[in-house]
């Protein structure tokens, strides 16, 4: 937006003025105590709860004020900061946060009148992207993500951001995204940042947004790494896929729904007077999100076809090893035939020369002429028969 938008006049009764005369309407009504005299010493006060928020809290990363695209103060603490916005009438603040405390979530929904749904949602994180409205507050809430080149893999963060009249919030939950080069980024382009809090959404969309083409670059060279994995007959290929394809899943849900969101924002272009340099910036911002979703799309369709020729290999190499099984029995069998056949042949003249070998004084045939050449007679008839009997059956 080019210029700031008026702020409302709340129907309620008006709201005593703050320090140096300034207004903040739409915050909630805070107790306030009249400006010492100059030169007078400052009787102690009690702090009000927008002012009562810690004095030097770990979360607090970076907290600024603007007035038209420069930065005119660093407040080091987030009571510094509300003071110093009631100070610069025309200024903006620009505050960011990491995993803050419940208590600096509250002061600063008690000091930009927040809305309680919104500041519950900051301080439970795991939220989906999403883009919601309050009043003049505009709430949205960001899936971040970077790729670590070490483990191979994709890390996701949450990025929540309160956009208002003359303010903007950044609450990240996760390392990414680096806000502090969106940061830099505006201060160097002072036209763009004197846009005012919009300009601030437009820069941190477009970073988060930006941070997915590494992270979609990774995912390719992966899935190359595992197209080559897979026909390469590597065993550990398919926890590889499984995991991967979960990250794309995650991948997915952070930026499936920026689609419908910016496009949201860019519905609402000419009802809240957008800039026409932020309105083309967004535009591009949406194109980008858009062929990343498509991106991502295409990575969860290859994986589930890397996975089904997986699978398919797989039962193909097994089904080979069955085989190669199988034939290997078959073959023991045959050789376990032959073995038992010439066994049984050979037990034949074994029993009947065993019978015949027997020294007993009355045995039959023991005196017999014949007998020698009979014996030898039927060993051969029975081995001799036995061998044809296996070799009609294929044993031999």
């Amino acid at each position: 937006m080019a210029e700031r938008r008026a702020r409302p006049t709340p129907p309620t009764p008006p709201t005593p003025p703050a320090k140096n005369g300034r207004r903040h309407v739409w915050r909630r009504t805070t107790p306030q105590t009249p400006a010492p005299a100059k030169d007078a010493h400052p009787a102690p006060t009690t702090p009000t709860s927008a002012e009562a928020a810690p004095d030097a809290g770990d979360s607090v990363v970076q907290a600024a004020l603007y007035r038209d695209g420069v930065r005119v103060a660093t407040p080091s603490t987030l009571a510094d900061t509300f003071r110093e916005l009631r100070e610069q009438r025309d200024g903006m603040a620009w505050i960011g946060l990491a995993r803050p405390t419940e208590t600096e979530l509250l002061s600063l929904a008690a000091e930009f009148d927040l809305h309680e749904l919104a500041v519950e949602d900051a301080m439970e994180a795991h939220q989906r992207p999403k883009l919601e409205r309050y009043g003049e507050t505009l709430f949205v809430v960001l899936r971040a993500a970077r790729y670590l080149d070490a483990p191979e893999e994709v890390d996701f963060g949450e990025l929540h951001v309160f956009v208002g009249p003359d303010f903007v919030i950044t609450v990240r939950h996760g390392a990414a995204p680096d806000l502090s080069a969106v940061r830099r980024r505006m201060e160097e382009t002072p036209d763009l940042l004197k846009l005012g809090p919009e300009a601030v959404l437009y820069a941190i969309l477009d970073a988060v947004v930006d941070g997915y083409a590494p992270v979609v670059s990774g995912v390719q060279n992966d899935i190359d790494e595992i197209e080559t994995e897979v026909f390469g007959g590597d065993p550990a290929v398919s926890r590889r896929i499984y995991e991967l394809s979960r990250e794309m899943v995650e991948f997915q849900r952070a930026t499936r729904p920026l689609v419908s969101m910016l496009h949201a924002l860019m519905a609402g272009f000419a009802k809240y007077g957008t800039d026409e340099e932020l309105q083309r910036y967004l535009r591009d911002v949406a194109d980008h999100v858009t062929h990343t979703s498509e991106r991502v799309d295409g990575f969860r369709q290859a994986l589930a076809d890397i996975l089904t020729v997986n699978a398919t290999l797989v039962t193909q190499q097994q089904n080979a090893e069955m085989r190669a099984l199988a034939e290997a029995g078959f073959e023991q069998n045959e050789e376990i035939k032959k073995i038992s056949s010439w066994a049984a042949i050979l037990f034949a003249p074994t029993l009947v020369g065993t019978i015949y070998g027997m020294n007993f004084e009355t045995m039959p045939e023991l005196k017999w002429a014949a007998g020698y050449p009979f014996a030898i007679l039927l060993m051969a008839v029975v081995c001799v028969s036995l061998y044809f009997i296996f070799k009609r059956r294929d044993w031999l």
